[in-house]
């Protein structure tokens, strides 16, 4: 009975003593090593692209998330990683099987069957009831369960991730839409404006009130504002086409598309870094689980070091000759622990081990770029909407001193003060002015976008939902 105590703790400390001491050398950025401050922003509606107001953008993101390849394999890596852990809890608990056999053989008559099987032929059949049960004492598939657990976290995570920035890519397509259309309007308006004057110009040439460089004049602005308008029509057709695309449809889709009546300047948020900004973002805390599943990994390997022991029983019947095979006396039971202990295999649980272990300092590596990126990606984002809102006010300025000036050499014309030819680069500059400002509206609403979704764009953590 002594001796039966001792080989137990003899085994242990075998295994123990041959465990190698590799250790992860790579620790995860927390957000004190960032130099966040200590601002906490409130947070960002889940479907926060309605503060733009437009109900066609609405229904364009969720055809998006409805039917985007790109998120159909995102969620087909969740089930995938879902039927994994499912496979993993089920290695945890017995595992009973049925086996049957049947031949007709020639047993030796040299062997350990007598005469007169032994040296006949007859038929030999077997049935038979297994039963395995790993005790896992030592945790090894426990720590598998928790590494497939954490993956399939991980895949979902990374399903919502997919998901945010499927719909940012949708609302800021949209916002290129929309920057088009105002493009066609500030277009269209030039046009109306110059063909009336080309127009009036005309009439005067021919009362001789006007030259031919007048009238050439009044052309050449007419034919700005044509070629802008073109250039605004095809970006639009552009716009559409990527906005079906990542609605996963077609040219129909594209044509079906409507004019925009997105408010721009719809969406607000505050221009500042959060300081949990790290808890936020659906890919960080994929990151962040991933290195959980790393660590169980790790475990796993390290834990193949204990010896493996198994329970395992065995009933059913084996016989020589059919009439035999469910006799009584053909039945057969067994039962009985196994025990696997691993003493020389040239360094392959080493190997694991280290391989495990690096492959958590990886995802720990990776994880901390993440960090980085997306505390950048947040830093630019509120730098880029500062500097936009002051471009937006000069250009602003801008677009009214054109404005006033053209206003008065439109006067200066009329009175016979002044070719029609001075109106010439005010007028081109005016054009080109007022274009500028719808692209910094719509680059300001881009901007604002990037930001959501470097500050998560409406993800939160379990314990916050």
């Amino acid at each position: 009975m002594r001796l039966m105590r001792t080989v137990p703790a003899a085994v242990l400390l075998l295994a123990g003593c041959t465990i190698p001491s590799a250790k992860p050398s790579v620790t995860p950025m927390a957000a004190s090593d960032l130099g966040l401050g200590s601002v906490v922003a409130p947070e960002i509606d889940a479907r926060w692209w309605r503060a733009f107001g437009d109900p066609q953008l609405d229904r364009l993101v969720d055809d998006a998330t409805a039917n985007s390849p790109t998120l159909a394999a995102a969620l087909a890596r969740v089930r995938q990683a879902d039927a994994v852990l499912s496979s993993r809890r089920a290695e945890d608990g017995p595992d009973i099987t049925l086996d049957g056999s049947a031949q007709v053989a020639r047993l030796s008559g040299r062997y350990t069957i007598p005469p007169p099987y032994g040296g006949s032929t007859r038929f030999v059949g077997q049935v038979q009831a297994n039963l395995s049960w790993n005790l896992d004492l030592f945790g090894r598939q426990r720590a598998a369960i928790e590494g497939a657990n954490a993956s399939a976290d991980a895949a979902r995570l990374d399903a919502e991730a997919a998901r945010l920035a499927l719909a940012g890519a949708v609302a800021q397509t949209y916002v290129d839409l929309t920057r088009a259309e105002l493009a066609a309007k500030i277009a269209a308006s030039a046009i109306s404006t110059r063909e009336g004057s080309l127009k009036l110009v005309r009439v005067r040439q021919r009362s001789q009130l006007a030259s031919r460089i007048d009238t050439t004049a009044a052309e050449t602005l007419l034919a700005q504002a044509r070629s802008a308008l073109v250039a605004a029509q095809g970006q639009r057709a552009l716009a559409a086409n990527a906005l079906a695309a990542l609605a996963g449809r077609g040219a129909d889709y594209a044509a079906a598309i409507t004019p925009s009546t997105m408010r721009l300047d719809g969406l607000t948020l505050p221009a500042a870094i959060p300081a949990d900004l790290l808890a936020r973002r659906a890919d960080l805390a994929a990151g962040q689980v991933r290195i959980a599943a790393a660590a169980a990994g790790r475990q796993v390997a390290r834990r193949a070091f204990y010896p493996n022991i198994n329970l395992a029983a065995l009933a059913g019947f084996q016989a020589i000759g059919i009439e035999n095979l469910f006799a009584l006396d053909a039945g057969t039971v067994g039962a009985g622990p196994a025990i696997h202990l691993p003493i020389f295999d040239n360094g392959r649980l080493k190997a694991d081990l280290a391989g495990a272990t690096a492959a958590l300092d990886l995802a720990t590596a990776d994880y901390n770029g993440h960090v980085v990126t997306a505390v950048r990606e947040a830093a630019d984002a509120v730098a880029l909407d500062r500097n936009i809102a002051e471009r937006r006010r000069s250009q602003a300025q801008v677009v009214s001193g054109f404005a006033e000036t053209g206003r008065l050499n439109a006067v200066r014309v009329r009175s016979g003060l002044s070719s029609r030819l001075d109106l010439v680069d005010n007028d081109v500059r005016l054009l080109d002015a007022q274009l500028a400002e719808a692209n910094l509206s719509a680059d300001a609403a881009r901007t604002r976008i990037a930001l959501v979704m470097a500050l998560g764009g409406g993800y939160l953590p379990k314990e916050s939902k």
